[in-house]
């Protein structure tokens, strides 16, 4: 039987059971791996033409700056994203290796391999080199190249949290991947609510690593769970469209982002807990030292 979806831009102008249209999730930001980005992808394509019209000499270089030009365009949009998770966390450590300014680097050996192929001699691939590395620096920027957030923390610890965080990450993922075979947007707009929620609890962890212990549980054993239940769900509501099956993943999406809010208040409901004991015992230890905060205000 036809389902009727609903939405903002329906003509009733309502969300469909409350539940926000797909992508419309708190905290969601349009990514910038794309735009420019493609046009790199594209902009090195005529070179097959000169290859195939050209010498040996020539096919072999305009085929080597093909390849030059379209790692760069892949290493710079693997550096936006790498970028675009470290800006979205508050804690964070720079990417490994720095692919946007290797992008650059590559994007100017590709055109002073083409200059060669084009033109011979030296003058003329280094113009190009030049001016492709900076132009390329200049419309993509560098990469983040200091951690973030990480003053005054046990290093080991952050590392626990990191390894953590990214096997959470890798759940979510998963579960990204396997309910788009099921072919619900609803129950794809669930999901990404409920993802709001275990990356709410992320944060969280990633703010205050002592946190790490409460959440584990939840960040490892139910979310692991979560995406199992999630590809189990796609699999069959694929073949069957068993409502009974949908009915039953959306309650325990509602149940697990229920618990996972709860938890996450309690860490930061606790959090505050303990500023206050500081606080107090710091009160405390002044008032034996004869000092009194309020004479110096």
């Amino acid at each position: 039987m036809a389902q009727r979806f609903g939405g903002k831009h329906s003509p009733d102008g309502k969300p469909s059971d409350g539940i926000p249209e797909r992508g419309a999730y708190q905290g969601a930001r349009r990514t910038q791996a794309g735009g420019r980005v493609n046009v790199l992808f594209l902009a090195p394509l005529p070179l097959i033409w000169a290859a195939f019209t050209s010498g040996p000499t020539g096919l072999a270089l305009y085929l080597a700056a093909l390849g030059l030009l379209l790692l760069a365009a892949w290493l710079t949009r693997e550096g936006i994203v790498a970028q675009e998770s470290y800006e979205a966390r508050k804690v964070a450590r720079a990417p490994g290796f720095p692919r946007k300014m290797a992008g650059s680097a590559l994007t100017g050996l590709g055109l002073a391999v083409a200059g060669c192929a084009s033109a011979g001699g030296l003058v003329v691939p280094v113009i190009y080199a030049a001016l492709g590395c900076v132009l390329h620096f200049f419309a993509f920027g560098p990469d983040p190249m200091r951690d973030k957030g990480m003053e005054g923390i046990d290093k080991a610890q952050t590392d626990r949290v990191a390894r953590v965080v990214d096997k959470a990450e890798s759940y979510l993922s998963g579960m990204t991947d396997a309910i788009k075979r099921a072919g619900d947007r609803q129950a794809e707009a669930r999901l990404e609510r409920f993802q709001v929620s275990v990356r709410d609890m992320l944060r969280t962890v990633e703010d205050d690593p002592r946190d790490l212990t409460a959440a584990r549980k939840y960040l490892g054993v139910y979310l692991m769970g979560a995406r199992d239940a999630t590809v189990k769900f796609a699999d069959i509501y694929s073949r069957s469209r068993d409502a009974g099956a949908r009915s039953d993943y959306m309650m325990l999406l509602t149940d697990l982002e229920e618990n996972f809010t709860a938890k996450t208040r309690k860490l930061l409901t606790d959090n505050n807990s303990d500023l206050e004991i500081e606080i107090s015992v710091l009160r405390d230890r002044l008032a034996r030292e004869g000092i009194r905060l309020d004479d110096t205000q």
